[in-house]
């Protein structure tokens, strides 16, 4: 049998990030833990429950019902997810989980939706750019991490907002990982705001940081357009020059829940230059320029547009074909912004939390050539 002391002891698991690191179980948080036990189907006597081998009680399913004072706790769903994911670990396969919620001592009446409170700390937002892609694996994070700190290195006031939910690769890239961010109270009563990080005169928001390493988020898709909402929309700011948004790779419904919601200016596109990419830029181009959407696109930028070795800086080997950016950007009507060339120093400097826009060498370079004319496009 499962007990309800068993639970619990799975969700202590589940810690709260904004409030030093304490469980959701001393937090008061499990408003209650319901075990069904198994049922036996038919007969005449009508259902009973369903017993083993041995005579004990079946469980088949276990719902946990966690308590917010807040509606506006930008953690929600954050905690949610943990807790859905606490019980998969240590529930047997057989046994169901499910996850609910109630609010509690929350008398008064709103003021404001939760979307005019989180705009409002966009208020000192210059531009906002989604840093998008039509697919994985083209290197849309390294180019949005080494863009925002190229930006910072010319003087701009920048901050990243990392909506890539299912992989998000911020706090490895940015040397941040392990970091959590603060909260404090914001200027209407229940309103908590969440404080970036800051490092390399960039301020960094990351979904992972709130989630253990390794941990897979397991959200279908409003939850996790909420999540993003939330961690956007929810962060203290302050005055920025420009705020990116590194987008999922790929189209759906957390691109446009995302674009809907938030007052995003336009994006960039990320591509490598193989003919065969051409299709998904061309599909996430289109989806921006969907009636529905209808934000511009500043420009492309061509990842990966040559290798040149680390002994031999002159030397340039289009593996992945030649000006394939530069036609694409054609075919499509777009700027090419710039392009990258592959070089293991990227790759290192990723790893090691040390993005290769600090530097001077000529990968560094590219990055705060494509800042310059990103910033000159937007005026």
């Amino acid at each position: 049998m499962i007990s309800k002391e068993d639970i619990l002891q799975a969700l202590r698991e589940v810690h709260h990030p904004a409030r030093q690191d304490r469980d959701i179980v001393d937090l008061g948080m499990v408003a209650n833990v319901e075990i069904l036990p198994g049922e036996q189907a038919g007969g005449s006597g009508g259902n009973a429950p369903r017993h083993d081998a041995e005579g004990s009680v079946t469980t088949t399913a276990v719902v946990v019902t966690l308590a917010f004072p807040k509606r506006r706790d930008p953690l929600a769903e954050y905690l949610i997810g943990s807790t859905r994911a606490a019980l998969i670990r240590h529930l047997p396969a057989s046994v169901a989980s499910e996850v609910k919620t109630v609010v509690v001592d929350e008398e008064k009446p709103k003021k404001k939706k939760n979307l005019d409170l989180g705009l409002e700390q966009l208020a000192e937002v210059r531009h906002i750019v989604g840093i998008a892609s039509g697919k994985g694996g083209v290197g849309k994070s390294t180019v949005a991490v080494n863009l925002a700190c190229a930006l910072a290195r010319m003087g701009y006031k920048v901050g990243l907002a990392d909506a890539d939910v299912y992989g998000p690769s911020i706090p490895v890239m940015t040397g941040t990982e392990g970091a959590t961010p603060a909260a404090e109270p914001g200027a209407e009563e229940g309103q908590e705001l969440i404080l970036p990080l800051e490092k390399y005169g960039v301020k960094w928001m990351s979904i992972g940081y709130f989630a253990e390493r390794g941990q897979a988020l397991i959200w279908r898709g409003p939850m996790a357009c909420n999540a993003l909402k939330q961690m956007i929309l929810q962060v203290k700011w302050g005055p920025l020059d420009f705020l990116l948004i590194d987008m999922p790779p790929g189209t759906g419904d957390i691109h446009i829940s995302l674009v809907q919601d938030i007052p995003m200016q336009g994006a960039v596109i990320v591509t490598t230059p193989q003919d065969v990419a051409l299709a998904d830029v061309e599909k996430g181009v289109n989806m921006f320029r969907n009636e529905n959407v209808n934000r511009p696109i500043f420009g492309l930028v061509e990842n990966m547009a040559w290798f040149t070795p680390e002994e031999h800086p002159d030397e340039k080997y289009y593996i992945f074909g030649r000006d394939g950016g530069a036609k694409m950007a054609r075919e499509l009507g777009v700027d090419l912004l710039g392009r990258i060339p592959l070089v293991q120093g990227i790759r290192e400097s990723g790893d090691a939390g040390e993005p290769v826009a600090l530097g001077s060498r000529p990968d560094g370079l590219a990055f705060l050539e494509l800042a310059g004319r990103l910033a000159e496009k937007l005026g």
